[in-house]
C-alpha cells in the first residue's frame, strides 16, 4: 500500500499573465508575465530570480494579491484570490499574508513591540503571546522591543520587520529583497532566520532577490526570463545559481 503523504500546496499559480498598457494604441502594452505556472509547497523557502525586467517583482505582487493578473488564477490555501473583490483581497492580505520589505517600513514614532503588533491591532485581533514569544526569541530581539527604529541597526530593524510579518501566523510571507540594505553579516542572519522559520515554524516564504548568495539559502530557486518560468534549481548553491544565471543571460 502506498503511504506517501503529499505536502500541501500553499500558493498555486496557473496560466498567470500580466499586461500593462503604455498608451500607444489599442495593441500597445508591456506583457510582464506570460503564462506562469507555479506551485509553492507549505513550509517551502522559494527564491525568485531573473534579470531586470524578467517579471519577478510583478509575479510577487500578483501572488501576494497586491496586483490583479490580466488572466489566469492564483490560489492561497485553496482560496482563489483572483476572484475576490478588492475589499476581500485586502482582508486576505491582512490575515493570511506577511510582507518583509527592503526598506523595513517601520513607523518611527513606535517602538519595536508596537511596530510588531500594529497590523494585528488595526485588524482588531489579539496576538497569540506564546507564538510571539517564540518568534521574538528565535530572532533574538527581546531586548530591542522597547527601542524605536532610529535606535536600532539595519539588521535589528529588519528583524523587527520579520517579526511583524510573522505576528499573525500568515499562510505565506513574501520578502522583497530583504537583505538589500544590510551588511553581509546582518543579511546572513536574516536569511538564516527565514530558513529557520520554514523548518521550525513550517512557514512558507517567497523571496525575490537578485543576489545568488541570498538565493542559496532557499530550498528552491525559480528563474524568470521575459515573463516566463525558464528553469529552476533544487537545493541551490551560490555557484549553481551563478552558473544558471550566466546560461540564462547568454
Amino acid at each position: 500500500m502506498n503511504t506517501t503523504t503529499l505536502t500541501p500546496v500553499t500558493v498555486r499559480a496557473r496560466g498567470v499573465t500580466k499586461s500593462y498598457a503604455t498608451g500607444g494604441g489599442a495593441d500597445a502594452g508591456v506583457q510582464a508575465l506570460r503564462g506562469v505556472d507555479l506551485d509553492i509547497a507549505e513550509g517551502a523557502f522559494l527564491a525568485v530570480m531573473g534579470p531586470s525586467g524578467s517579471g519577478k517583482s510583478t509575479l510577487m505582487h500578483c501572488l501576494a494579491g497586491l496586483d490583479r493578473p490580466t488572466s489566469g488564477t492564483i490560489t492561497i490555501d485553496d482560496t482563489d484570490i483572483t476572484a475576490l473583490s478588492e475589499r476581500r483581497r485586502t482582508d486576505l492580505r491582512r490575515d493570511r499574508i506577511g510582507f518583509v520589505f527592503q526598506q523595513y517600513h517601520l513607523l518611527s514614532e513606535l517602538n519595536g513591540s508596537e511596530n510588531i503588533l500594529l497590523p494585528l491591532r488595526l485588524a482588531g485581533r489579539r496576538p497569540d503571546p506564546d507564538w510571539l514569544e517564540s518568534v521574538v526569541s528565535a530572532l533574538h530581539i527581546g531586548d530591542q522591543l522597547h527601542r524605536r527604529p532610529s535606535e536600532l541597526s539595519g539588521g535589528q530593524q529588519q528583524r523587527v520587520g520579520i517579526a511583524r510579518a510573522l505576528a499573525a501566523r500568515p499562510a505565506v510571507v513574501f520578502a522583497d529583497e530583504p537583505t538589500g540594505n544590510l551588511d553581509a553579516a546582518s543579511g546572513r542572519d536574516v536569511l538564516e532566520f527565514l530558513r529557520h522559520s520554514t523548518r521550525e515554524f513550517d512557514q512558507t516564504v517567497v523571496m525575490v532577490t537578485h543576489d545568488p548568495v541570498a538565493a542559496s539559502y532557499a530550498d528552491r530557486v525559480v528563474l524568470l526570463l521575459d515573463g516566463r518560468v525558464s528553469g529552476e534549481l533544487q537545493a541551490p548553491t551560490t555557484e549553481s545559481v551563478l552558473g544558471t544565471l550566466r546560461e540564462l543571460r547568454g
